[in-house]
C-alpha cells in the first residue's frame, strides 16, 4: 500500500512493503505539484503496490493564493451578487472594524469577478413549480460574453434547484451547446442541499477544482504508470474517507481540503491501538499547526466548512482549525517592541534563515537551531545541511531593545503560547476538557514544541507516535473508503411522513450501490440532519434505523434527534416537532488499514544516550554561561518498549525531533510511541 499527502512545504510519501513501513519526504514544488508525488513513489518502489491513496493541499492553495483559473458563473436573476454577499457575517475581531472586508468580495479578491457573473432569466419555486421558464436566447446572449472573456469553466447555481434541477440541467446543455466541451458544475448534482449561498459556493469551488484537478490528476496517473503502477488510485476526501480517482473527479470539491483530515483519522485509528479514544491532534507542519478533536475514538465531523471566513463548502469534512504555527513561522517585532511569531510563514522557498536559501528573517525553525534541539548536522537525515550563523545573523538583525539570548528564548515561548492558545480554544469551543485529552504531536516539528505546552494545558500526556513526520500520510492507510449521497427536503417528522422518508433512503441506496461491485462488503450508515420547527440551524448527524422507514422508525428517529440536541447543547425540548432538513447514506466498504510493528522490551542491555548536547537559552538568562544545558540525546531507533527518559532530554530520528522538556518524562510505548508526562508514570 501507498499514501501520499502533499502539503504547502513537503510532500510525504508511505508504503507498507511486506509488513514493513517505508517513508520518503520530498520538497513541494509549485510549479509541478505531481513531479515530487512521482519522486516519492519511485523511491520507495510503487511499482509492487496494490493501492495508491492521495491526499493534497493542491486545490486549497490554489483558493488560498487565488492562482485560479477564470470562469463564470449563472445564476438566476436577481441573485448575481450572491457570491459577493455571502452569509453577511463578519469575524469576532472584525465586529467593530468599518474598514474590514470579506476576503472573497468585490472589494478585495473575488472567487468569479462580477463582470463575469450572469443573471438568467428563470425562476421555480420552493415546491418545484416552475414560475417562470428558463428564457434559453438570453442564456445564449450572457454565454457569448463569457465566451469572448475566455472562460474555463462554468458554475450554475439557480435559486431553488435542489428541488427541481430541470432549468440547471438544460442550462449545462446550453452551455456545452456555445462554449463546447468546457468544465461546468450544477449545483442540483454537485450539492443539492437548501440555503442558496453555501449551495453556490460549492459550486463555484467544484468547478475549479475540476479545472485544476484534470491536468493534475492526468499528469499523475500517467507518471505512476511509467513507474509500474497498475493498482487502485484513491483521492482522499475533506473527511479523509477514500474515493476510487474516477469517483472522485465528478465532484473534486469533496477533495479540496483532504491534507490536513489525514492526520486527524492517523491519530484516531493509532489511539485504538493503544487504548486512547479521547485525542487532540495537533500537526505542527511548516506553515501552520492543524488542530482536531477525536472523541470515543471518532473524529468530530461537520456537514461543511471554511476555506476561508464564510467561504463555505458543503461537503462532509473532520472539524480542523489552523493556526500560523508551524516550523516556518516568522519570527518579527510588534508594534510595541515584542517578540512575535506568525502568522507569516517562510514557507519551503526561501525557507528558514539556516536553509541559506537567502531567508533573511528568523524563524521557529532557527530558534531551535540556536538552541541546539536542532542539530544543524543530522536534520532531515542529513540530507539538508542548516547554517546556524545565519539564524544568528536573522535574529541579530531585529530591529528590538532585547539581547540576543532573550530574543531566542522569547521566540520560543511565544511559539509554545500561540500552540498553547490553539488547542485551548477548540478544547473549549468543544465542550472538553483536556485534563481528560491526550496530546497526539505530529507533522515534522510537532514532537519538537508540543511537549512544552503541557505546563500550560494541563492535558493528560503528549503522544508522539511511529514516523511522526510523516504520521498523516499514515491516515491515509487508515481511512475507509466511503460513498455518501444526501438530499435536502423539508419534513416535518410524523407518521404521515414516512412514505417520503423511506422513498428517499431507497433511492440514494440504490443509487450508491449501482455504484459499487457486488461482490464488496459494505455497511450502510443512515443519518439526517434536522432541527426543532422554527429553528435556523440544524442538528447534523441524527442516527436513522435501518430497513423501512415506517411510523416506529419515525418515532425513533425523533427520539434519536432529541438525544443528539442534547448532547450537543446540553438542552432538551421534548415537546417541540422535529423537522428533517437533509437525509444522507454513507456506504462504508470493507478496507485494509496499516500496522504498526510491536517494539521488543530491553531486556539486560542498559539504555545509553548516542550523544550529549548542549542546550541555549532554556535557564535562567542572567547567568553567566547564557543557561547552557547539557542534555542526552537518543537515537529513537534504538529505543526499546518500556524505556524511560527523564528530561531534558533529545530524541532524533530521520524526519523529526523530539524535545523531552525539563521536568517532563517520556516512555516508550508497545509501538514505539513516546509518551511523555509531567512526574512518574503509574504501573499500568
Amino acid at each position: 500500500m501507498f499514501a501520499v499527502d502533499v502539503g504547502g512545504t513537503f510532500t510525504d510519501v508511505v508504503a507498507v512493503l511486506d509488513g514493513q513501513i517505508h517513508t520518503a519526504k520530498v520538497s513541494t514544488d509549485y510549479r509541478s505539484v505531481h513531479a515530487p508525488v512521482l519522486e516519492g513513489a519511485a523511491t520507495l518502489g510503487v511499482s509492487a503496490s496494490d493501492v495508491f491513496n492521495h491526499a493534497s493541499t493542491h486545490g486549497l492553495n490554489a483558493v488560498i493564493t487565488r492562482r485560479l483559473p477564470k470562469i463564470g458563473f449563472l445564476t438566476t436573476e436577481g441573485h448575481r451578487d450572491i457570491l459577493d454577499m455571502g452569509q453577511v457575517w463578519r469575524p469576532a475581531h472584525a465586529i467593530l472594524n468599518p474598514h474590514w472586508r470579506r476576503g472573497f468580495g468585490d472589494a478585495s479578491r473575488p472567487l468569479v469577478p462580477r463582470y463575469l457573473r450572469r443573471g438568467i432569466s428563470e425562476r421555480i419555486t420552493s415546491d418545484g413549480a416552475v414560475l417562470f421558464e428558463l428564457d434559453e436566447q438570453q442564456a445564449r446572449e450572457h454565454l457569448e460574453v463569457l465566451r469572448a472573456c475566455n472562460v474555463q469553466g462554468v458554475a450554475i447555481c439557480l435559486i431553488n434547484a435542489y428541488v427541481n434541477p430541470r432549468h440547471e440541467l438544460r442550462l449545462r446543455e446550453i452551455v456545452h451547446e456555445v462554449l463546447g466541451d468546457i468544465a461546468c458544475s450544477v449545483s442540483s448534482e454537485v450539492s443539492p442541499l437548501a440555503r442558496e449561498y453555501p449551495r453556490a459556493s460549492t459550486t463555484v469551488i467544484d468547478t475549479f477544482m475540476k479545472i485544476i484537478y484534470t491536468e493534475y490528476t492526468d499528469s499523475l496517473q500517467k507518471g505512476l504508470a511509467d513507474l509500474g503502477f497498475n493498482g487502485q488510485l484513491n483521492f482522499a476526501d475533506c473527511a479523509a474517507t477514500l474515493v476510487p480517482v474516477g469517483r472522485a473527479m465528478e465532484q473534486p470539491f469533496r477533495i479540496v481540503f483532504s491534507g490536513p483530515s489525514a492526520g486527524t483519522v492517523s491519530s484516531a485509528h493509532f489511539g485504538s491501538l493503544i487504548d486512547e479514544s479521547d485525542l487532540l491532534c495537533a500537526d505542527v507542519g511548516g506553515t501552520s499547526c492543524d488542530i482536531s478533536l477525536v472523541t470515543d475514538g471518532s473524529p468530530f465531523v461537520n456537514t461543511s466548512f471554511e476555506l476561508e471566513h464564510d467561504l463555505v463548502v458543503n461537503a462532509l469534512a473532520n472539524d480542523i482549525s489552523a493556526i500560523g504555527a508551524g516550523g516556518g513561522s516568522l519570527v518579527a517585532v510588534g508594534r510595541s517592541g515584542e517578540i512575535t511569531v506568525g502568522p507569516g510563514s517562510a514557507g519551503a522557498d526561501p525557507g528558514p534563515a539556516c536553509y541559506g536559501k537567502g531567508g533573511t528573517d528568523p524563524t521557529t525553525t532557527d530558534t531551535f537551531v540556536m538552541i541546539g534541539i536542532i542539530d544543524p548536522d543530522t536534520f532531515a537525515g542529513g540530507r539538508v545541511n542548516l547554517d546556524k550563523d545565519l539564524s544568528r545573523q536573522a535574529f541579530e538583525n531585529l530591529e528590538c531593545d532585547f539581547t540576543l539570548p532573550q530574543r531566542v528564548r522569547y521566540a520560543y515561548e511565544v511559539a509554545v503560547q500561540n500552540i498553547a492558545e490553539g488547542l485551548f480554544n477548540v478544547a473549549i469551543k468543544n465542550g472538553v476538557d483536556p485534563r481528560d485529552y491526550s496530546l497526539v504531536a505530529y507533522g515534522a516539528a510537532g514532537p519538537m514544541l508540543l511537549p512544552a505546552v503541557l505546563e500550560t494545558l494541563q492535558c493528560k500526556q503528549v503522544i508522539v507516535p511511529p514516523f511522526p513526520g510523516l504520521f498523516s500520510a499514515l491516515g491515509l492507510l487508515s481511512a475507509d473508503q466511503v460513498y455518501t449521497a444526501n438530499r435536502s427536503a423539508y419534513t416535518q417528522l410524523d407518521a404521515a411522513a414516512a412514505p417520503d422518508i423511506d422513498a428517499h433512503y431507497a433511492e440514494m441506496e440504490e443509487q450508491l450501490r449501482q455504484r459499487l461491485n457486488p461482490d464488496i462488503a459494505v455497511t450502510f450508515e443512515r443519518s439526517f440532519d434536522g432541527h426543532l420547527v422554527g429553528q435556523s440551524w440544524d442538528t447534523p448527524f441524527v442516527p436513522v434505523p435501518d430497513g423501512k422507514i415506517d411510523g416506529h422508525a419515525v418515532t425513533a428517529m425523533t427520539e434519536a434527534f432529541h438525544d443528539t440536541f442534547q448532547a450537543r447543547s446540553g438542552n432538551r425540548f421534548d415537546s417541540v416537532p422535529v423537522e428533517g432538513v437533509t437525509f444522507r447514506v454513507r456506504a462504508v466498504l470493507d478496507t485494509p488499514k496499516v500496522s504498526y510493528q510491536e517494539v521488543a522490551e530491553r531486556g539486560d542491555l542498559t539504555l545509553r544516550p548516542v550523544r550529549a548536547t548542549k542546550l541555549n537559552y532554556l535557564g535562567d538568562l542572567d547567568s553567566d554561561d547564557q543557561s547552557l544545558l547539557d542534555v542526552p540525546v537518543y537515537d529513537r531507533d534504538s529505543l526499546r518498549r518500556g524505556d524511560v527518559i527523564d528530561g531534558p532530554a533529545i530524541v532524533t530520528e530521520e524526519l523529526s525531533t523530539t524535545h523531552v522538556c525539563a521536568g517532563l518524562r517520556a516512555r516508550v510505548g508497545r509501538f514505539g510511541e513516546l509518551i511523555i508526562r509531567k512526574g512518574a508514570f503509574d504501573e499500568d
